[in-house]
């Protein structure tokens, strides 16, 4: 058997193009992907629905050896191309890399648009950003992007001879023209980005005055971080079943069992193989996930490549330098354990007793464990305070206030003389403390 097909129109809402999903399983040594090439072609399909497409069918075609020219060897290319013409498909995903050829002879052999990984993720990021620089950061990946494949926006002229002599003709000079257009306008996208920075930064410090704790909600994309968002913050941040349902950083604040508050962050879903443009486009807005106290790794365990997600958030969260908390062991958030079997909320169960700092098992749907995720989160930051034996002056109104308000009274004994407190602090408000009180 050549492939592995799905048949099957998925898509949740008003359709907006007749599609196809090619996953290309390739047969060349031992793979290191832990996922099946069935997730692999779930999770592409599920990323063409991420922008309404109607998907007529979708399989995994092994390639027993990449041609340059197409990337699949002729007999897929035209039993692909006859399935194209019979279902009325105008758009084929490929779930892979395609270079700029092989991506022009593909839509020459099936006579339809094609878009490999890279461009659908791109696809989906210009559809949801919503904010000014949620939009800045896509056009700057998606320009990156094209601008390696101006060779196919302008072959009709590059027919076209003589003018420029040995230039090679104005189909060539228009393709220079574009690319600097191109690199002018993704500098000026740079520019405006190092301001949005700028801001973040001056955002970040206006927090460490007040300043709250913040956690910060990380995950593969789908994991349900924004319903948890929602659940623990009553808030109403865009959350539906789908891939990459919202992009843009959230903040809310939230007020804890013992009254502590804390702000509470949402930032976007991690995905295997995210395009390297958008890793490098939304760096600002991961350097969140950089200043959070508190990280929580939010992981869909009902899903069966819940290893392979898990591995891929950690990879990412590496190479924004956070390694040495990795190398450590996040806080995973266990979410939807209202769709585990027996099996799976027993294993949770186990992993609990043998972790139970390490493990929250949660439903965002239901509401399911959200108070142990609160509670954890208490405990959590207590743990990461200072302790300060304190003599206060019973006149001293200002920094008994003070203390109230930025600490936790863990112990206070009053006398005529002075008051003898017990206070926990984190490390900013102890220097704080220090600072406003030093005298």
């Amino acid at each position: 058997m050549d492939s592995l097909t799905y048949q099957g129109n998925e898509a949740p809402r008003e359709a907006v193009g007749a599609a196809l999903v090619v996953h290309p399983q390739f047969q060349t040594g031992v793979s290191t992907n832990m996922r099946s090439p069935e997730g692999r072609l779930a999770e592409a399909v599920g990323l063409a629905l991420a922008i309404e497409l109607d998907i007529k069918a979708a399989e995994v075609v092994l390639v027993k050896k990449r041609r340059p020219a197409t990337l699949f060897g002729q007999g897929h290319v035209d039993r692909l191309a006859e399935l194209v013409e019979e279902q009325e498909i105008n758009v084929v995903i490929v779930d892979g890399h395609l270079s700029p050829v092989q991506q022009r002879n593909l839509e020459k052999a099936w006579n339809a648009k094609v878009i490999d990984r890279t461009g659908l993720i791109l696809e989906i990021f210009g559809a949801r950003a919503r904010t000014h620089e949620g939009r800045l950061q896509v056009e700057l990946a998606s320009l990156t992007y094209q601008r390696s494949r101006l060779v196919r926006s302008w072959t009709h002229l590059e027919r076209q001879r003589g003018g420029f002599g040995f230039l090679g003709g104005p189909g060539e000079s228009q393709i220079e023209m574009d690319r600097r257009l191109i690199g002018d306008r993704i500098t000026k996208l740079k520019r405006e980005l190092v301001e949005v920075k700028r801001t973040r930064e001056l955002h970040r410090g206006a927090r460490k005055r007040v300043p709250y704790p913040v956690v910060a909600l990380v995950g593969y994309t789908n994991a349900g971080k924004s319903t948890l968002f929602n659940r623990l913050t009553q808030s109403k941040v865009f959350a539906e079943d789908l891939l990459f349902a919202t992009l843009d950083p959230t903040m809310r604040g939230v007020v804890l069992p013992t009254g502590k508050q804390i702000i509470l962050s949402d930032t976007v879903g991690f995905i295997s193989d995210l395009p390297t443009q958008l890793v490098a486009a939304f760096r600002a807005t991961l350097e969140e996930v950089l200043e959070a106290d508190v990280i929580l790794h939010v992981r869909d365990r009902s899903h069966p490549d819940t290893e392979a997600q898990k591995a891929d958030v950690e990879l990412v969260l590496t190479e924004l330098g956070l390694s040495e908390i990795v190398d450590r062991g996040l806080t995973e958030v266990w979410n939807k354990i209202d769709l585990m079997d027996e099996e799976g909320r027993a294993d949770c169960a186990r992993t609990m007793a043998e972790m139970p700092d390490r493990v929250l098992p949660a439903s965002a749907v239901t509401g399911e464990g959200v108070d142990g995720i609160l509670s954890a989160l208490d405990e959590k930051l207590r743990k990461q305070r200072d302790v300060l034996a304190l003599h206060v002056s019973p006149a001293d109104g200002k920094r008994l206030a003070w203390l109230y308000q930025h600490g936790e009274v863990l112990e206070r004994e009053d006398s005529d003389e002075d008051i003898t407190l017990k206070v926990g602090l984190d490390p900013v408000n102890r220097a704080r403390y220090e600072q406003i009180f030093s005298a």
